[in-house]
């Protein structure tokens, strides 16, 4: 029997135990025929395809979290329709979760960059994220969103300023498609200061 130190070597083993009982036509044949299918029920080509697939996606998603569209762009070459029902099966599993999806990487933008709501959308629209679920989360979540831009904006007119004339700062923040109010408010409360 094989040690288990990791989550890594469950992974293998499992691996190693599909690969080993779906890589012959002998054993194909043996799963066909073994009496833990019920009557009537034969494995087919389809099943094991589609769970090949699912095997496949498990392991895309649990890596990092997608999109439904990262997996369809990744999984284009699959069957469709296998694709499909592998997709839905995911979903009603809450591995797919758009809107868990949405709510985790807007923190981690938070975090990490300073970005306009505009910025926010199109980089999540870019993953693929559908569009009246994000318009959904926004304007559930617009307060803390315009705060989150304002913040945003103070802290690129405080560092463009030693810099840039404010009328470019302006520009800039525009261009970065920050509301007129932000950065109105942004560079009162920056140079005010």
């Amino acid at each position: 029997m094989k040690e288990i130190n990791s989550i890594k070597d469950v992974n293998k083993m499992f691996g190693e135990e599909i690969e080993k009982s779906i890589s012959s036509s002998d054993n194909i044949e043996k799963l066909k025929e073994s009496k833990g299918c019920k009557a009537g029920f034969t494995i087919t080509d389809d099943i094991i395809a589609e769970d090949k697939l699912k095997a496949k996606v498990f392991k895309y998603i649990t890596y990092k979290k997608r999109t439904e569209n990262e997996i369809r762009q990744k999984f284009a070459d699959a069957d469709q329709d296998i694709l499909d029902n592998v997709i839905e099966y995911f979903k009603s599993q809450n591995y797919i979760n758009e809107d868990e999806y949405i709510e985790r990487s807007i923190k981690e933008f938070i975090a990490l960059k300073s970005l306009s709501i505009k910025e926010l959308t199109y980089k999540l629209l870019q993953k693929g994220v559908d569009r009246k679920v994000l318009d959904n989360y926004v304007v559930k979540n617009r307060e803390m969103l315009v705060n989150y831009e304002l913040e945003s904006a103070k802290k690129l007119v405080l560092k463009k300023s030693s810099k840039m004339e404010i009328q470019d700062i302006k520009k800039y923040l525009f261009q970065k498609g920050y509301m007129s109010e932000t950065v109105s408010i942004a560079i009162d409360e920056v140079l005010n200061d």
